[in-house]
């Protein structure tokens, strides 16, 4: 079902302010705009023929997370013993093609799918690191407020191009 026009850009207000806490780095607030049954999948991309089902794990992903896991990187991303992310990394989101759906039964929930590049800089080095891909999110809307319940992305990437993925996509 299509997305009536005013929930559709409360939605996509809702992802490009949730983009911009990661960005700004202030991930407690980021964890209050979770759900608690939210799930985080990256599944690892495999490179197969033409025939085959999907071109990603099943069994395999470089995060598979919960909120109650999310706390914990965060927790660590405040800690002195987060050495992945010392000095921290600047990243931007970038966000497009916004592509909405919602179920007729379920009127307080919106799917949505979004092309992503994310910009990551670190330290005064000269070169930058960029993943692109698609994020698939589902947002709930509770006690009136939107809330991200799911996210699943699907990098164009086979080989990430980056020594870690200490940061949030």
């Amino acid at each position: 079902m299509r997305v009536p026009i005013d929930l559709y850009h409360e939605g996509v207000e809702f992802l490009l302010d949730e983009a911009e806490l990661i960005d700004d780095k202030r991930f407690n607030e980021w964890l209050d705009v979770m759900t608690d049954d939210f799930t985080y999948k990256i599944p690892v991309r495999i490179t197969l023929e033409k025939a085959a089902a999907t071109e990603f794990s099943d069994r395999a992903s470089h995060m598979d997370e919960t909120k109650s896991s999310m706390e914990m990187r965060v927790l660590r991303a405040y800690s002195e013993y987060n050495w992945a992310e010392d000095p921290a990394s600047r990243t931007r989101h970038f966000l497009t093609n916004f592509r909405g759906s919602m179920d007729s039964n379920l009127k307080n929930q919106i799917k949505f799918k979004t092309n992503f590049l994310l910009y990551r800089g670190k330290f005064d080095m000269p070169t930058n690191q960029f993943l692109s891909g698609e994020r698939h999110d589902t947002i709930r809307k509770i006690d009136g407020e939107w809330k991200l319940s799911k996210r699943l992305i699907l990098l164009d990437h086979a080989t990430v191009p980056m020594a870690n993925l200490a940061i949030f996509i």
